[in-house]
């Protein structure tokens, strides 16, 4: 498996992009907040009532009234594998099942209800982030112990391993070993198709007609 490393110089810049889409992203949503009415005095219990009989505008107005919180802990929530974007948008259904539930959650106070129905949701898809992360980089460290035995194995007996020597020689399971060979294997395509993408087929005629000619004369 071929492995690609970027520069210092080129994660930087990267990090740089990225942490001003997202400050981009954010002063976005302030915006659109600051341009959304505030809930009233007196606004919010009538929007529950309507909202618990099935009302969609009022479940959506509860939602916007209180979208200002979903960004304030997204904001707090920076740097931490996800955008201030996705991270609003994973805020936004937690504050979508606060809505929907308080009515029956028993709770009096809605501020402090969805708060923690939003933190929640974000910090759940943050885990997950961060596990999907973990998981990849174990499949990259065991993919690249499988391709060094592989060459061990193959210059030693001068042939391909089997299985189960691969797995006897990484102390796997076999079936460890045959999917770890799959993810192997489906990089090394991958990575052919790409070097493809770059050869000009033109070329390669104009440099095989030039052989044959060289040939015939």
């Amino acid at each position: 498996m071929a492995a690609q490393f970027q520069s210092d110089e080129s994660r930087s810049a990267h990090r740089r992009a990225s942490i001003d889409d997202d400050t981009a992203a954010l002063r976005e949503l302030v915006d659109h907040v600051k341009m959304t009415r505030p809930l009233q005095a007196g606004e919010e219990e009538r929007l529950f009532g309507q909202a618990a009989m099935g009302d969609r505008r009022s479940e959506d107005r509860l939602v916007a009234g209180h979208l200002d919180m979903v960004i304030r802990l997204a904001g707090t929530r920076r740097g931490q594998g996800f955008s201030v974007a996705d991270l609003v948008q994973e805020g936004s259904i937690g504050l979508v099942e606060a809505v929907r539930s308080f009515a029956r959650s028993g709770e009096s106070d809605f501020a402090s209800f969805a708060e923690k129905k939003v933190g929640a949701q974000m910090d759940a898809a943050i885990a997950a982030e961060a596990a999907a992360v973990r998981d990849a980089q174990l499949l990259l460290a065991a993919a690249t112990d499988y391709e060094r035995t592989e060459i061990v194995i193959r210059h030693e007996f001068g042939r391909a391993p089997t299985e189960a020597e691969l797995a006897e020689k990484l102390e796997w399971t076999v079936d460890r070993t045959r999917y770890v060979a799959q993810v192997v294997a489906e990089a090394r395509r991958r990575h052919d198709e790409e070097l493809l993408s770059f050869v000009d087929p033109d070329a390669i005629e104009s440099d095989d007609d030039d052989e044959r000619s060289d040939y015939d004369g």
